[in-house]
């Protein structure tokens, strides 16, 4: 029986990680059946004569830049839609094996280098650059990333779904990175190479079914062998170490080791369990959560409490004017009472006059919708485990499918708020709907990838794929759009509680604090605050690549994220009207929405503060995907803000009598 084991090898040149991917098996020949096998969890059959094959890929960069071993003999396995928008590649490795066959210190290929040739010494530049800014393998066998388990501070063991290239000690002789687990990495402003390692697969034999087996955990150790036979290597003696003012001719030999071991008690169900409960990061996010829902429901029950009370009693001192009134003459009611009592009722024939620029707001109303529905069925099926680590670029091709889906209700609520904004422009509000908003980020999106093609970089997306946006684009999402439009200006327009006047009511003059900029930027630092730990994880997975898999903390998250936007900007509204301000729309959007400029400041000093990312295109690219989020999360926060004001609005004006 042969068995292709597929790797790949994600070289981020972003954040300083390669990620060498080991996974998804493939077999060639003969698989002995197994009813109770999921997914790729094979079963063995003879354990005799099996021989696995490793593969490996890359995004952003070619293998060939570290100058690796490598094989082009094979051929690389297709990914879906998430794993090319993401960047991961898989291309073939010539590691083999053979299941439990123990292997010591074989061989894998030799890489010879000259300094004195310009095409070998930058070869060694490329490999020490990495090695400094602390680049990482990571490997997957059968979906399960390879570990690097070590012990960290309180005797705890915390297992890490990669390991470096190798690491550097500094000119004063401090070692940096994973320079620290080996007393012999001592010589100064030196670069150690991880060219060995021992890898051990652990499996589980199939209860019932003969000779049957499972992988459940694949831990290795990465070490540095200065071999002294290159061709025979025995594994022993010093560090393969590389002085950074090295020069002359050097052989670098990579070799690795294998051990296969049962193990009874994990289960092939709970086999990622060893790695998620070693994330350093479980507790405080437990910890960071509790608090933030703590201060949310506690901020969340003081505003209830304020604005049902304030409300009620406005509510009934307008209907117990309102008798005394029918019963009194007005001009015998004190004016200046009235005005300062009943500042909210005064605006009710102006309070739903037409926003200017309603054509743009009913547009992104339809995206921000359209986001918001994405989110929450992509976060929703997360929680339920179908878009876990395991299926590595489901979340993506989730995400992407669900938008193409949801044009409908984007056509929809965009034509249904701009007809009751009283506009007439049905063509252009559906062609703004269509092609505004996706426009902008397939745009912003095409510039990057033009960078990347320049770059030569494998994680540039292929021509193809994006035909096929483009088509899914176009020919699905386009016309759900216009069907949704259809409905939407179908029906009748939205029946407001009170009248609109004919003469705008003239609006006073605003303090400080009710005028409209303070108001938006005092209105996202709330949602901002409820979200910003869960940002920084959310970073950590895509620009340093570790792993996030705790999408019910996200789905937490997102559900007290719509709370605070939608109280907070209940909250500003209602003093606003207070203050005989009916422009509620606008500001409605942008006080939600104004949580994505905070986004976005923290996304500045994430850049500064964590990341060392280098050169001028590598600095272009964070920041137009960036940019992306960024407004991504503006559409989705301000529609929350809008429709919570709407409703508030709406809520209020009709359970109080108007003449």
């Amino acid at each position: 029986m042969f068995i292709l084991l597929w790797a790949g090898l994600v070289l981020w040149e972003l954040s300083g990680h390669v990620h060498l991917v080991m996974g998804w098996l493939g077999v060639v020949g003969t698989l002995r059946a197994c009813s109770s096998c999921y997914g790729l969890a094979w079963c063995w059959g003879n354990s005799q004569g099996m021989f696995i094959l490793l593969w490996a890929g890359l995004v952003l960069g070619e293998l060939s830049g570290f100058d690796f071993c490598a094989i082009d003999s094979e051929k690389r396995p297709s990914e879906n839609l998430g794993q090319v928008l993401f960047g991961e590649r898989i291309e073939p490795s010539p590691y083999k094996f053979e299941f439990k066959k123990k292997v010591d210190c074989k061989p894998v290929c030799t890489k010879s280098y000259n300094t004195n040739k310009p095409e070998d010494k930058a070869h060694l530049d490329f490999l020490k650059k990495g090695m400094l800014l602390n680049y990482q393998h990571h490997w997957i066998v059968d979906n399960m990333p390879v570990t690097w388990c070590y012990d960290v501070e309180d005797g705890q063991k915390f297992c890490n779904p990669g390991f470096p290239i190798g690491c550097y000690v500094t000119e004063a002789g401090r070692p940096k990175d994973a320079c620290v687990v080996n007393s012999d990495f001592k010589d100064k402003d030196t670069f150690y190479v991880f060219n060995h390692v021992d890898i051990t697969i652990h499996y589980h034999v199939v209860e019932n079914e003969a000779a049957g087996a499972r992988l459940v955990a694949a831990k290795m150790e990465p070490k540095s062998y200065k071999h002294t036979k290159v061709e025979a290597p025995d594994c022993t003696g010093g560090p393969m170490y590389l002085n950074n003012k090295f020069s002359g001719e050097l052989k670098i030999g990579y070799t690795y080791s294998v051990q296969f071991v049962e193990d009874k008690h994990i289960r092939w169900a709970s086999r990622w369990d060893y790695i998620l409960e070693s994330m350093p990061h479980t507790n405080i996010q437990w910890f960071s959560i509790m608090n933030s829902l703590v201060i949310v429901l506690f901020l969340s029950g003081m505003v209830a409490m304020i604005m049902l009370r304030t409300l009620h009693k406005d509510i009934a001192r307008y209907n117990q004017m309102d008798s005394v009134v029918s019963l009194v003459p007005r001009s015998q009611v004190p004016l200046e009472d009235a005005q300062e009592e009943f500042g909210w009722k005064l605006v009710h024939g102006d309070v739903f006059r037409p926003p200017r620029k309603g054509m743009l707001l009913s547009v992104f109303l339809g995206s921000g919708t359209q986001i918001f529905i994405m989110i929450f069925v992509t976060l929703f099926f997360a929680c339920l485990g179908f878009l876990s680590p395991a299926n590595r670029g489901a979340l993506m091709t989730c995400a992407v499918v669900l938008w193409v889906l949801l044009g409908t209700p984007a056509g929809y609520v965009a034509a249904r708020f701009y007809k009751s904004f009283g506009g007439e422009k049905w063509k252009t509000n559906v062609l703004l709907t269509c092609f505004l908003c996706p426009g902008v980020v397939f745009a912003d999106f095409f510039v990057m990838n033009l960078i990347l093609w320049g770059e030569g970089s494998s994680a540039a997306m292929p021509f193809g794929t994006l035909v096929a946006i483009l088509a899914l684009w176009f020919c699905i999402s386009v016309p759900l759009t216009f069907i949704g439009a259809y409905f939407g200006f179908k029906k009748t327009g939205i029946e407001h509680p009170v009248r609109t006047n004919q003469i705008p009511r003239q609006i006073p003059e605003q303090s400080f604090y009710t005028r409209s900029l303070p108001g938006i930027v005092m209105g996202g630092i709330l949602p901002f605050g409820c979200i910003f730990i869960q940002l920084f994880f959310i970073l950590n997975s895509i620009w340093s690549h570790q792993m996030y898999y705790m999408f019910g903390f996200l789905f937490l998250v997102f559900i007290i994220l719509v709370i605070t936007c939608s109280e907070a900007t209940i909250l500003l509204c209602y003093f606003h009207l207070c203050a005989e301000d009916y422009h509620w729309q606008w500001r409605s959007f942008l006080t939600s929405g104004f949580t994505a400029v905070y986004f976005l400041v923290y996304a500045i000093h994430y850049f500064f503060s964590k990341l060392q990312i280098t050169g001028l295109a590598s600095t272009i690219l964070y920041f137009g995907y960036t940019m992306i989020m960024a407004l991504i999360f503006f559409l989705f926060t301000g529609t929350i803000g809008f429709f919570a004001c709407f409703w508030f609005v709406t809520k209020i004006y009709s359970v109080v009598k108007v003449d």
